[in-house]
């Protein structure tokens, strides 16, 4: 006898295998096997496995640990606007590709309209995202419960109940699997003006991601009076990407050292702060350069570092803070 869920890929598993019965670990204690006749049991404990079997397959603690780390990472990503011609995919970046005439053609401020549609679009996902996430953590403790239940005859009785659990958190996870990815704007007006051409192109809009901006703690290195500042992105874009650093000191003295602060342009990821205090703290936050097609970025990394005590009988902290007057 072979025990199928359709739709769950649970039909693979060969119940029929004397090896499936004899786990003593599956085995429950004498007197509960008792409760049932010989060929009750045997359906109970057909049962028990297939529900195993999800819950260490379908709806394992690492998988749910391995989406919930994606989904943190999600939350610190950048989303962006990207218009493509039909007939490109998402992602292609090549200038050569995609000129920049395609902006010189769309309505600036229809553009400006959809890109608070992708504003809320975003949000909106990664909030379905999180509910989502939920449903599975609380379907996978119930289910954790009712395998565990000590009374066999329960089980037995509600386990068309429990087919449909599973078959609804399976639906649960293909939505969160298939949500994971941006996808596609829904565009109600045309994004190009009446321009008088005789043909119009035609664009779409797509919802793209890019990795967070995050700072290597291990490289990061504080000095008496200048900090040595890296950061990476996980997937490296194609194209150089432009950051903007910023910098200030915490619990400024006096009205000079308020002016220990500065927000930096950088081209590469790596940056040298010079002409700091010795012995103080700075926070540091690092992020991507403001772009055109940006739509939700709603974390940036951050840093505190503190800078080392200088010598005895060195030079005032007031004057320390002078050269901050530079470009900064």
């Amino acid at each position: 006898m072979n025990f199928k869920v359709t739709g769950l890929g649970l039909d693979k598993m060969r119940l029929d295998s004397p090896q499936s019965f004899l786990d003593t670990e599956e085995v429950e204690e004498g007197e509960d096997q008792q409760l049932l006749e010989p060929e009750a049991w045997r359906t109970y404990m057909e049962h028990r496995n297939v529900l195993r079997e999800f819950l260490t397959s379908d709806l394992s603690p690492h998988l749910l640990k391995r989406h919930h780390a994606r989904m943190q990472l999600l939350k610190k990503c950048s989303y962006y606007i990207e218009v493509l011609p039909k007939h490109l995919a998402l992602g292609d970046q090549n200038p050569l590709v995609l000129p920049n005439t395609m902006f010189q053609l769309i309505d600036p401020w229809k553009f400006q309209r959809m890109k608070k549609v992708g504003t809320a679009q975003t949000k909106i996902q990664l909030l379905l995202l999180g509910d989502l996430l939920e449903q599975l953590d609380h379907g996978r403790a119930e289910l954790d419960a009712l395998l565990e239940s000590p009374d066999p005859r329960p089980f037995l009785a509600g386990w068309g109940l429990v087919e449909q659990r599973l078959a609804d958190l399976s639906a649960v996870m293909d939505n969160f699997l298939a949500m994971m990815v941006p996808g596609r704007l829904h565009i109600k007006h045309r994004l190009v003006s009446d321009i008088g051409a005789t043909k119009i192109p035609h664009i779409r809009l797509m919802l793209s991601t890019k990795m967070p901006v995050m700072f290597d703690r291990k490289e990061s290195v504080a000095h008496q009076d200048w900090v040595s500042l890296r950061w990476f992105v996980t997937i490296q874009p194609a194209v150089p990407e432009q950051f903007e650093l910023r910098f200030k000191l915490l619990e400024p003295r006096t009205q000079q050292e308020c002016t220990q602060c500065g927000i930096i342009p950088v081209a590469t990821c790596t940056f040298d702060v010079h002409n700091l205090l010795p012995n103080r703290t700075y926070k540091f936050t690092v992020k991507r350069a403001e772009s055109y097609t940006l739509v939700y970025e709603p974390w940036r990394d951050s840093l505190t570092l503190q800078t080392t005590p200088g010598p005895p009988g060195g030079p005032a902290p007031s004057r320390l803070g002078e050269p901050q007057s530079g470009p900064w």
